[in-house]
C-alpha cells in the first residue's frame, strides 16, 4: 500500500519494445541524435542539486540499482533481485555479474554502498532510510545488506526513484567524495559514456555508446527499467537559449530532439508533418517560489505569509505556459492536483480574493525594513524566466526591494548552493519547479521538508512539517497518509516554506523518424532512429 501511495495512482503510458541494433547499411547521422535540453548544465554531479537538466545528464552515464516500471513501481536493475529477512529489517541485494564502469573496473557492492550513503545524506527518502538502518554493508563484491531498525517497505522505491537527487552508482573513490561538494570525474555505470574532451560549456555535451555496458537479459522497457539498449552510437546536447533558433533547429533536421519548447511555439510544430507533439509525464509539473529562509528579509515568517495573499497562479501559469486549454491548472497546493495526497486543505490562502493593497500594508505591518531581495532569474529557460518576470514585477508591486539578477540557468543553479547574506553573494528567492512524482506525498515533496541545512536549498526549518512527514511514513493506511499528507499541507501554508504557483503539462517535441523514447523525462536508452 505505501508503495502505491507514494508513486501515486496513475501510470505511466505503454512501453516500448525491444529493439534490434542497426545494421551496417544505415546511414551515419542515424547513428547520432541530437538533442536540445532545457538550458545549460550548470552543475554535472546529480547529486548536489536538484536542477532536473543535470539529473537527466546523469542518466546516460550512471545506472540505479533499480528501475521503475510502467506503473511506476520498482524493479530490478542494477541487482538480480533481493531477498528480505528478520521480519522485513533484512535487506539482501544482489548485484548482476558482469557490470562494469567506463574505466573497465567491475562494480562492486562496496561502490554501491558508498553511492547510497552519499546520496542519503542529500535525499528526503534517503535521509528516511538511513535513519531506519542500523548497518549497511558490504558482505562481498556483488552482496549488499541493509540491516533496519525497523521495516522500510518502501526500500527498493527510495533506491529507484527518478525524482532528484537520484542514487546513482558511482565508483566507491568517487562517491567518497563530500555530499555538498561536487565530484570532478564522471565514470559512469550506465550505457552512455560522458566525453568531457568535447564539451562545450554552454554549447555542447557529448556522449558515446559504452560498448561494455550489460543490459538487463529480460523484463519490458519502460521508465527506467527493464533492458537499457543504447541504439545510437552518439548522443549531442546543443544548448540552445533561443527558442526562435531552436524551432528552426528541429524543423530543418538539424536536431531530433527539442526538450521543452514554449507553448506559443507548439502551433507551428504541431502542423509541421514530421514533427511529433506529446507530453511524457502524466504527472505535470509544480512551480513554486523558494525563498532563502537563512537571511532576511525572508527568514521573516510574516512577511512570508503576507506574500501569499498577491500570488494569482493563473497569470503565473499563463505567462509560462500560455491560454492553451488544459496546459496547466491553478487551485494548486503543495501537491499535484489530481493524485491521492492532494487536499483543500489550507488553500483559501490561495483561493481568496486577491487584494494586492491589502498585502502592501501586510508587508509593511510585517516588520520588512526595505531590505533587498535577490531574486535569480533565468534568462536561458523560458519556463523560469517566465514565473521569475511575473514574480519580480509583482513583488515590487506590494512593495518589496527587488533586485532582480538575470542569468543562464547554470549560474542559478549554482549560486544558489551559496549559503551567505546577499551582500556577499547570497540569495533571497528564485523561482522553479518540480515534476509531479518529486511531490507527491510527503516522503518526496521537499518542499514541505523543515530539515534546516540539510534540505533543499532556501533551508527552511519547521519541526512541525518534519513531524507530520514522521507521522506519515508511519501510518497504517492510506486514510491515516492522507490525514497526515493534509495537515503538512496546511502547516506548509502558515510557515510558508515556499509559494505554490500552480501545476503544468509540459510538451516535448521530436522528428518523427525518432522513436520508442521512453516515457518519463528525457532517456536515450531505447531510443532509435529510422
Amino acid at each position: 500500500m505505501l508503495r502505491r501511495n507514494l508513486l501515486g495512482a496513475g501510470a505511466a503510458a505503454g512501453a516500448s519494445s525491444l529493439l534490434p541494433r542497426f545494421s551496417i547499411a544505415q546511414p551515419a547521422n542515424s547513428r547520432v541524435l541530437r538533442f536540445i535540453p532545457q538550458s545549460d548544465v550548470g552543475t554535472l554531479d546529480p547529486i548536489v542539486t536538484t536542477a532536473y537538466v543535470t539529473r537527466n545528464h546523469a542518466f546516460l552515464i550512471w545506472d540505479t540499482l533499480y528501475g521503475l516500471d510502467a506503473d511506476l513501481k520498482p524493479q530490478p536493475q542494477m541487482v538480480e533481485g533481493h531477498v528480505v529477512e528478520d521480519d522485513g529489517r533484512r535487506w539482501t541485494l544482489t548485484l548482476r555479474p558482469g557490470l562494469k564502469f567506463h574505466d573497465g573496473e567491475p562494480v562492486r557492492a562496496q561502490d554501491c554502498v558508498a553511492s547510497i550513503k552519499r546520496w542519503q545524506r542529500r535525499d528526503p527518502l534517503g535521509q528516511e532510510l538511513a535513519a531506519r538502518t542500523d548497518d549497511l554493508l558490504a558482505t562481498d563484491d556483488r552482496t549488499i545488506v541493509f540491516r533496519l531498525k525497523k521495516p522500510f517497505p518502501l526500500l527498493p522505491d527510495a533506491l529507484g526513484k527518478v525524482g532528484t537527487p537520484v542514487p546513482f552508482m558511482m565508483p566507491e573513490r568517487l562517491a567518497n567524495t563530500d555530499p555538498f561538494r561536487a565530484v570532478t570525474e564522471f565514470i559512469g555505470s550506465g550505457p552512455f559514456r560522458f566525453k568531457p574532451d568535447e564539451r562545450v560549456q554552454g554549447s555542447r555535451f557529448v556522449y558515446e555508446r559504452f560498448a561494455d555496458y550489460r543490459p538487463r537479459e529480460s523484463g519490458t522497457p519502460a521508465w527506467t527499467s527493464g533492458p537499457k539498449r543504447a541504439l545510437v552510437d552518439r548522443v549531442e546536447w546543443r544548448v540552445t537559449p533561443d527558442s526562435a533558433t531552436a524551432s528552426a533547429a528541429l524543423q530543418s533536421g538539424e536536431v531530433d530532439w527539442w526538450e521543452n519548447p514554449p507553448n506559443d511555439l507548439l502551433p507551428p510544430l504541431r502542423r509541421a508533418r514530421d514533427i511529433v507533439i506529446d507530453i511524457p509525464d502524466p504527472t505535470g509539473q509544480l512551480g513554486f517560489a523558494r525563498f532563502n529562509h537563512l537571511h532576511a528579509p525572508f527568514n521573516n515568517p510574516k512577511l512570508r505569509q503576507a506574500l501569499l495573499g498577491a500570488i494569482n497562479q493563473a497569470d503565473f501559469m499563463t505567462a509560462a505556459f500560455g491560454d492553451t486549454k488544459g496546459a496547466w491548472r491553478d487551485k494548486v497546493g503543495f501537491f499535484p492536483d489530481g493524485t491521492p495526497f492532494a487536499s483543500d486543505a489550507g488553500m483559501a490562502a490561495l483561493t481568496s480574493p486577491r487584494d494586492l493593497e491589502k498585502v502592501k500594508r501586510e508587508v509593511a505591518a510585517s516588520g520588512y525594513k526595505g531590505e533587498p531581495v535577490v531574486l535569480l532569474g533565468a534568462t536561458d529557460f523560458p519556463i523560469i524566466n517566465a514565473l521569475c518576470l511575473v514574480g519580480a514585477d509583482l513583488f515590487k508591486q506590494v512593495g518589496l526591494n527587488v533586485d532582480y539578477v538575470s542569468s543562464d540557468w547554470g549560474t542559478v543553479v549554482q549560486r544558489r548552493n551559496s549559503r551567505e547574506p546577499v551582500e556577499k553573494g547570497g540569495w533571497s528567492v528564485f523561482f522553479t519547479y518540480w515534476a509531479g512524482f518529486d511531490t507527491l506525498g510527503p516522503g518526496v515533496n521537499q518542499t514541505l521538508r523543515g530539515n534546516g541545512t540539510n534540505g533543499w536549498f532556501g533551508w527552511a526549518s519547521s519541526e512541525r512539517l518534519e513531524a507530520k512527514r514522521a507521522e506519515w511514513f508511519d501510518a497504517p493506511s492510506l486514510a491515516a497518509q492522507q490525514q497526515a499528507a493534509r495537515e503538512q499541507q496546511a502547516i506548509g501554508f502558515e510557515e510558508v516554506p515556499a509559494l505554490p504557483l500552480g501545476q503544468a503539462f509540459v510538451a516535448t517535441a521530436y522528428r518523427r523518424n525518432l522513436v520508442d523514447l521512453p516515457k518519463g523525462p528525457p532517456f536515450f536508452w531505447n531510443a532509435r532512429k529510422v
